[in-house]
């Protein structure tokens, strides 16, 4: 059996789920999520407890067993905690500014960036090198932190650019003809 799929799922109070047999509707306090699942994915809630199980211990049944679980489990949390995913920019002159609900990234290149947050998403800026990407999807914060990341990745030379927070660079040694010097 899957460790991970046959762990249950507290529901606190104040959060509603509602099984179908294709999709699970999660509300909470800070919104309401939907995710379709595999039909044959038995999913149950008794005593504000929801379980996952499989039918089968099929290849199929087995694999998407414990990503029902996890699907369902990141809703339950998200609806009620949230998720956020903070990114650093590193860089002489790299900063970033909110403009309305965008934000303003000033990072070594010609032009200033502007990016506007996925629907479901929330930017914030801290100081003036940190953002914070924040929202109730999972796979959305996620996303839109890559997206963010993806515009200027870590160099790994100088170690400037944006990373997520807590993100070591493991940084190459540069030329080594220049540090020893020439014979002539």
């Amino acid at each position: 059996m899957s460790r991970i799929g046959k762990m249950p799922i507290d529901v606190p109070r104040g959060v509603t789920v509602d099984i179908s047999k294709e999709e699970v509707a999660v509300k909470g306090p800070k919104g309401e999520l939907k995710c379709s699942v595999n039909p044959d994915m038995i999913i149950t809630l008794d005593n504000n407890v929801l379980t996952v199980s499989r039918p089968t211990d099929g290849r199929e049944h087995r694999s998407m067993h414990g990503l029902t679980r996890t699907l369902v489990a990141n809703m339950v949390e998200g609806v009620t905690k949230g998720y956020q995913k903070v990114l650093e920019i590193v860089g002489v002159g790299y900063r970033v500014e909110k403009a309305g609900n965008n934000i303003q990234l000033r990072i070594g290149f010609s032009h200033i960036v502007e990016l506007e947050p996925l629907p479901g998403t929330s930017l914030e800026v801290e100081r003036n090198n940190r953002i914070i990407v924040s929202g109730i999807d999972k796979e959305l914060v996620g996303e839109m932190a890559a997206r963010i990341r993806a515009i200027r990745p870590p160099d790994v030379y100088k170690g400037k650019g944006i990373r997520y927070f807590g993100e070591t660079v493991r940084l190459k040694p540069g030329k080594a003809g220049k540090a020893i010097g020439r014979s002539n």
